[in-house]
Order: C-alpha cells, then sequence, then structure tokens
C-alpha cells in the first residue's frame, strides 16, 4: 500500500462510497459526500495524483469524479 493512503482522510470510511452506481440523484450525493471527505484531506494531491498515473477510470480520487479526471488527462494532452 502506498504511503499516501495510510494517512488519507478516507482510510476508516466504507470505500463504496468513493464508487457510487449510476449517476442518478442518490449517486451524486455520494459524489459530494465522498468529495467532502477529499477536501479535508491532507493528502488529497498525492491521491489524485496516484489516480492519473494508474488511471483509474472509476471512483473519487483526489476529490475529483472520473468525468473531472478525464479532462484533467485531456489538457494535459493539448
Amino acid at each position: 500500500m502506498s504511503d499516501f493512503r495510510e494517512r488519507a482522510a478516507c482510510r476508516d470510511v466504507d470505500p463504496e462510497l468513493f464508487f457510487p452506481v449510476g449517476t442518478g440523484p442518490a449517486a451524486q450525493a455520494q459524489v459530494i459526500a465522498a468529495k467532502r471527505i477529499c477536501h479535508g484531506c491532507p493528502v488529497q494531491l498525492p491521491c489524485l495524483e496516484w489516480a492519473l498515473r494508474s488511471p483509474q477510470d472509476e471512483g473519487v480520487w483526489g476529490a475529483l469524479d472520473p468525468v473531472e479526471r478525464r479532462g484533467l488527462r485531456r489538457q494535459a494532452r493539448v
């Protein structure tokens, strides 16, 4: 396990929170809740960097959802 994960704010949270199923109101509420945890995390940036390198196509990582991460990857290629 990467060192950043040992210090993550989400380490004691049910991982399913960060992997919502679907796109409806319940899933969107889940994304908001996950991002709220990420925004207070001391290792938000290393988490996001890891997800971008991996690449993680699902879930909330470093306070960004899959669509937001794809946007970052597109910007990096331009």
